[in-house]
C-alpha cells in the first residue's frame, strides 16, 4: 500500500490522551505524511506540519505548458472516447511495474504514454497509476508504470488506460486537435530572452 501511494500525504494528528478516560485528550500535533523511507519489512515516514502547504504553488502559473489535466472540464477533450480510452487485460508481469497486455494492438506506439492506467480486476481493483510507457515492438504491447501496482500482477487482470498528453502545444494540436483550449503561454518570452545579445548586421 505505501509503495502503490494510498497513504501520500495522509493526515496525522498526535494526541495526549488519558488511558483511563480517553474522552480527555488533547491534540498536539497535525499534519500529513510526508517522504518514507522502507527497509525490509519496517518503514520510516516523515511527518509534515500544515506549514508545509504555505511551500506549495496556489492559483496558475505563467508556463510554457498546458496546465490543464487531460480530459478535464478546463481541456475539454472528450477522454471517454475509444479514441483515447482502451481496455485491455495483463497477458504477463514483467515487473510489478511492466507487463505486457491483450487489447490494445489498435493504438500507436506511446499513445498511452504518460496516460493513465485503472485496474478493474485483481489484487489492484481500483488503483489508478500512470503510465511511464507505451511500447509496441514486435506484436508486443507492454505498459510501464511509474508506480508499482498493489499486490501480483496476474494474466487475465482487466485494466482501461487512457492516453496521455506531454502538454505542449504541438501535441495538443496533432493528438488531440484541440488547440483552442490549449492552458499554456507557448509564446511567452523566457530566460532565453534574457541570455540574447545583440549582433552587428555588418559583413
Amino acid at each position: 500500500d505505501l509503495a502503490a501511494g494510498l497513504y501520500d500525504d495522509a493526515r496525522v494528528e498526535i494526541f495526549r490522551v488519558n488511558w483511563q478516560d480517553t474522552a480527555q485528550r488533547v491534540a498536539m500535533r497535525t499534519g500529513s505524511l510526508g517522504e518514507v523511507k522502507r527497509a525490509g519489512t519496517t518503514f520510516a515516514a516523515e511527518v509534515r506540519g500544515l506549514s508545509h502547504y504555505l511551500q506549495q504553488t496556489k492559483g496558475r502559473v505563467f508556463q510554457y505548458t498546458c496546465d490543464a489535466d487531460v480530459g478535464d472540464a478546463r481541456c475539454g477533450v472528450a477522454i471517454g472516447s475509444a479514441v483515447y480510452t482502451g481496455s485491455g487485460t495483463v497477458v504477463a508481469a514483467v515487473s510489478p511495474r511492466r507487463f505486457t497486455v491483450a487489447g490494445l494492438d489498435g493504438y500507436a506506439h506511446d499513445w498511452f504514454t504518460r496516460g493513465l492506467v485503472r485496474f478493474t480486476s485483481g489484487a489492484a481493483l481500483g488503483q489508478a497509476v500512470e503510465v511511464k510507457a507505451h511500447g509496441v515492438q514486435g506484436g508486443v504491447v507492454t505498459l510501464e508504470l511509474w508506480q508499482p501496482a498493489r499486490g501480483p500482477l496476474l494474466a487475465g487482470q482487466s485494466f482501461v488506460v487512457t492516453a496521455g498528453c506531454d502538454k505542449h502545444l504541438a501535441t495538443c494540436t496533432a493528438k488531440f486537435a484541440n488547440t483552442v483550449n490549449f492552458r499554456g503561454f507557448p509564446h511567452m518570452p523566457g530566460n532565453d530572452i534574457l541570455t540574447r545579445v545583440a549582433r552587428s548586421g555588418g559583413g
